[in-house]
């Protein structure tokens, strides 16, 4: 067993260092083309699946000092998991550990376990691949070829491909991918045909990019080796910076190939939120982009000062051989003195606003940055969207007004009411009157009530409803708020929230907000029967609006891949979630209630499809929806394997 221990310890201990070693390289080749650090990443998997072999088959060479390393490594981990074994199930056997020292046997056991944990994780790990290659492969028998297959013939002839690559049909709405590791095929959703030409093309020169690359060989390589190490965390950044610096070569070589970098970063933004990859084919294939590697590659794409260039197939196949050729000495060693650290990745603002070319994409981002709440990123990513809004469209366009209402948003949002009021101002004087400067003047009135400044909100809210009445019930029912929230005015409240419900379309969710609110303020009079009239009569409201989307959900439960708890089909458990943020609209109006939401549970344990089945006032929707698609699951199983599972979520916002 102690030698058995000892490579173990070595193979880890050599593999750490051989990550941080490709990092170092990929630092100081961070001016180079991605397609030479991505080579980087793929011969540092190459190596790390070479070294158990290599360390078996050579003579060792012991260093001073290796055997001490090989002991600290099972107290480190012993450690980790003790601190990670910390419940109420633990705690009476640690007492008893205590309370009984353990001999000498039982601290070799606690080594050998942790060796067979190592070992079921890897054998997990490579279970989960030849899974998601049967899928794939049952996928790819099953599947029709997609009517795009002559025109991806066409371009994997002109891009030097000599073989037949497969274009086969996917579900609709599904992640364009590519797939199979000794005859390439690329999957597009049954809905691309309808694309524009110029769409589809961009789409297909990025898969085909992978194929001419021989990006699926590599992909199985590196895979393999973060599933034989997935305890490691520096195996977990290899693989991310591996796909990173893949996606980034793909799209090089679409660039390459005379597409402009906006339309293409425009496009890579819309297949990353509003498309899914299937698990668990997405284990197995390579999908076109994922939300997690989007920053990156939009900067890179923008940036016309970074170096692209193509490299030939080979150079992976290569460089994998020299990089096994090259490992061989450290395999004999027994152990490495210590691993070098790897920096946190940076991500260059100033690069994407410098090169951008379209708001749209400093807008998401932005988005993201605050919803990160980072807020400096966010606002100095919409300043400078602003200044494209205002360059291309004019200081007087519906598209700069709409620039300076994010700004006032995002300084609403954390309660920098002086500076928002500011932007609210702006964004007026450039509305042409009608429904933008009602919006404005409505924001400005917001800005006000958060200030106290009741009589200035006041006066707002009555502009707004003179500029736009048609759309003026939010706005009144602003101004029945001031009068609550003043006291001593409860006619005028309740004027102001009967003027709101006239102006309001009977069956719409602003009607039924204003009803909540209006139904809290009777409660407060003490006029509980008409309070509950009114709580009754948004109920139904809300229960209007939802019931197509209720109805459209129950027909998807009973679709096939989507099944219901019941009848073999064990529930989905909630490994982590985040709780929703409270707008600042919700807060300032103390407005509360429970949003309902349909969602799938997909086998990769993510949340898809989520849809609003019972609604709430002021973003709150938003919210809930926002913070759900984070939550992790335990996905739920039929007959022991994962599927598709359909559920709700009550999401309550309450004010304490």
């Amino acid at each position: 067993m102690a030698s058995a221990e000892s490579l173990l310890v070595g193979v880890a201990l050599k593999t750490s260092g051989l990550w941080a070693a490709a990092w170092l390289v990929g630092c100081l080749l961070r001016k180079r083309p991605a397609a030479v650090r991505h080579l980087v990443w793929t011969a540092a998997a190459a190596a790390v699946l070479a070294l158990p072999l290599l360390s078996l088959g050579l003579p060792s060479v012991r260093l001073p000092g290796g055997g001490a390393l090989a002991a600290l490594v099972p107290n480190i981990t012993f450690q980790a998991g003790a601190a990670a074994g910390a419940s109420r199930e633990t705690q009476p056997n640690t007492v008893r550990r205590q309370a009984q020292p353990l001999p000498l046997r039982s601290r070799i056991n606690w080594r050998l376990g942790l060796a067979l944990l190592w070992m079921a994780g890897s054998v997990a790990g490579i279970g989960q691949i030849v899974v998601a290659a049967a899928i794939l492969a049952a996928a790819r028998r099953r599947a029709r070829v997609h009517p795009a297959q002559q025109e991806g013939a066409a371009l994997a002839k002109a891009g030097g491909i000599r073989h037949t690559v497969d274009i086969l049909e996917g579900r609709a709405g599904s992640m364009p991918m590519t797939c199979g590791w000794l005859r390439p095929a690329i999957f597009l959703p049954a809905d691309a045909a309808a694309w524009s030409a110029g769409r589809r093309r961009m789409v297909l020169l990025h898969e085909l990019a992978h194929i001419g690359r021989g990006d699926t060989g590599s992909h199985g390589i590196a895979r393999l080796a973060l599933a034989l190490h997935w305890w490691n965390p520096l195996a977990w950044l290899a693989w991310r910076e591996f796909l990173q610096e893949r996606e980034r070569a793909a799209d090089d070589l679409v660039l390459l190939a005379g597409e402009r970098a906006s339309d293409y970063a425009d496009l890579l933004l819309e297949v990353a939120t509003s498309m899914h990859a299937q698990a668990p084919q997405a284990w197995a294939a390579i999908a076109m982009a994922r939300r997690s590697q989007l920053e990156g590659r939009l900067v890179a794409i923008l940036d016309p000062r970074i170096p692209r260039r193509s490299l030939a197939r080979d150079s992976a196949l290569a460089a994998a051989l020299l990089a096994v050729v090259m490992v061989a000495p450290v395999a004999a060693l027994r152990a490495q003195d210590r691993d070098v650290p790897a920096p946190p990745p940076v991500h260059d603002l100033d690069a994407t606003i410098r090169t951008a070319t379209s708001y749209a994409v400093l807008d998401q981002l932005a988005k993201e940055f605050a919803r990160q709440q980072q807020f400096d990123q966010a606002q100095k990513l919409l300043e400078a969207a602003l200044a494209l809004r205002q360059k291309n469209a004019g200081p007087e366009s519906a598209e700069y007004f709409e620039g300076l209402m994010k700004l006032g948003d995002l300084a609403h949002s954390q309660k920098l009411n002086t500076q928002a009021a500011e932007f609210y101002q702006r964004a007026f004087a450039a509305a042409r009157g009608g429904p933008a400067a009602a919006r404005a003047l409505a924001a400005l009135g917001v800005t006000f009530t958060a200030q106290g400044a009741y009589p200035a909100a006041r006066d707002h809210f009555q502009q707004a409803f003179a500029a736009f009445p048609a759309g003026a019930g939010m706005p009144l029912t602003w101004l029945a708020l001031t009068y609550v929230f003043e006291g001593g005015e409860a006619a005028l409240a309740e004027s102001a929230f009967q003027q709101a419900l006239a102006a309001e379309d009977p069956a719409s969710a602003e009607t039924a907000t204003t009803l909540e609110l209006y139904a809290a303020f009777l409660g407060k009079q003490r006029r509980e029967d008409e309070s509950g009239a009114a709580r009754a009569k948004a109920a139904a409201i809300r229960t209007a609006l939802g019931a197509p989307v209720l109805a459209e959900t129950k027909l998807q439960s009973r679709g096939p891949g989507v099944f219901r708890i019941g009848n073999g089909v064990t529930a989905p458990a909630v490994l982590s979630k985040q709780e929703p943020s409270y707008t600042e609209d919700a807060r300032l109006a103390k407005y509360q209630g429970t949003a309902i939401l349909y969602l799938e549970i997909a086998p990769d344990g993510l949340p898809r499809n989520i849809r609003i089945v019972r609604g709430l006032g002021f973003g709150l929707d938003e919210q809930a929806v926002d913070a759900v698609s984070r939550w992790k699951f335990k996905p739920g199983t039929k007959d022991g394997a994962a599927v598709t599972v359909a559920a709700q979520i009550e999401v309550n916002f309450r004010l304490l």
